[in-house]
């Protein structure tokens, strides 16, 4: 696809594609976002689109990521409200490294690799196996161990 193709496509469809993603329930800047990224993935992917079937397959990749968005929040809201705010029974100072070694924790998560947090957060949070987490994700075992394994290193870096 040449550039000034891309460019015809992207003027052509790019109202649409947001519209339809603020129809399925997106918020005004999340639809903008993901149509964004959806035109981004077109690009990238070099994919070769023909006019009549555009708007469909545009439509179907801009629900398949809002979609995907929608379950990564859910995983996170899950994970948020999973989280115990007070321990019982700990001194006052117990308390305190407990909330700084929370804080720490929650800070790690926000900012560690998107692909190694979703695995992390499958197996701790939603207690799957490697092999769940391989078919829900569409990835080997292997590539699960590896997402595991530097996950857990980076938070041991991170918190240690």
């Amino acid at each position: 696809m040449t550039r000034e193709e891309f460019k015809i496509l992207f003027d052509s469809y790019f109202d649409s594609v947001r519209s339809y993603l603020f129809y399925r329930g997106a918020e005004r800047e999340q639809a903008t976002d993901i149509a964004q990224d959806v035109f981004l993935k077109v690009w990238e992917k070099q994919l070769d689109i023909d006019k009549k079937s555009a708007l469909r397959l545009l439509y179907k990749i801009a629900g398949d990521m809002f979609i995907s968005q929608y379950r990564r929040e859910k995983l996170e809201m899950n994970y948020r409200s999973g989280m115990v705010d007070e321990p019982f029974d700990l001194s006052p100072e117990d308390n305190l490294r407990y909330r700084e070694l929370m804080d720490s924790y929650t800070r790690a998560l926000a900012v560690m690799n998107e692909k190694q947090r979703i695995v992390f957060l499958m197996a701790r949070m939603e207690g799957l196996k490697y092999h769940e987490i391989a078919e829900r994700l569409d990835l080997s075992i292997k590539a699960v161990e590896k997402r595991m394994s530097i996950a857990l290193a980076y938070l041991k870096k991170a918190l240690g």
